[in-house]
C-alpha cells in the first residue's frame, strides 16, 4: 500500500508541476486550428481556450506565475473571445496576432510546460506565435504558405 501511495504522490505532484499548462496546450489547439484554416473549428477552439483561461485558480498557482497571469489575463481572454465570437478566418488571425504576442509575454514570465516553447516569427505579418514543435506551421497564412517563418527563440522549461 506505501508503494502505491508513493506512486500517487508522484503522479499528483508531477502533474501539478505545470498548473497553466491547459492555457498552452489550449493556445497550441488554436493555433493548429488556424493553420488547418477552418473558421468553425477556430471558433470552438477558441472557446475551449476562453473557459480554460477563465477557470484557472489564480490562488494555486505560484506566486510568480500568478503575478505573470493575473497581468495577461484580461487580454488573452479579450482577443480568444473575438476569435471564438468571429467565422471569417482573416478576422480569427488578425486577433491571433496579439492573443500570441501576450501569450509569448506570459511564457517569458511563467512556467507555462516541461517541454521547449518555440517563438516563431512570421515576416510577411510581421507577427509571432508560438509552437510546440521547431517546424513552422504559420497561423497566419496556413496552407497559401505554411512554411513561412522561422524560430525567433526557444524558451526552455
Amino acid at each position: 500500500m506505501t508503494l502505491f501511495a508513493a506512486i500517487g504522490i508522484q503522479l499528483v505532484s508531477a502533474q501539478s508541476t505545470v498548473p497553466l499548462s491547459n492555457v498552452l496546450t489550449g493556445y497550441y489547439s488554436l493555433k493548429d486550428a488556424l493553420v488547418a484554416g477552418d473558421a468553425t473549428n477556430v471558433a470552438v477552439t477558441a472557446k475551449a481556450l476562453l473557459q480554460t483561461l477563465n477557470s484557472v485558480d489564480v490562488k494555486a498557482l505560484p506566486e510568480k506565475d500568478q503575478k505573470a497571469f493575473k497581468a495577461a489575463q484580461e487580454k488573452l481572454a479579450f482577443d480568444t473571445r473575438h476569435i471564438s465570437e468571429s467565422s471569417d478566418i482573416n478576422h480569427q488571425r488578425e486577433h491571433f496576432a496579439p492573443l500570441s504576442g501576450n501569450m509569448a509575454s506570459l511564457a517569458k514570465q511563467a512556467h507555462l510546460s516541461q517541454e521547449p516553447i518555440y517563438e516563431d516569427y512570421c515576416p510577411m505579418k510581421k507577427a509571432y506565435w508560438l509552437s510546440n514543435e521547431a517546424a513552422i506551421k504559420n497561423p497566419y497564412y496556413g496552407n497559401s504558405m505554411l512554411t513561412c517563418g522561422k524560430v525567433t527563440t526557444t524558451l526552455k522549461p
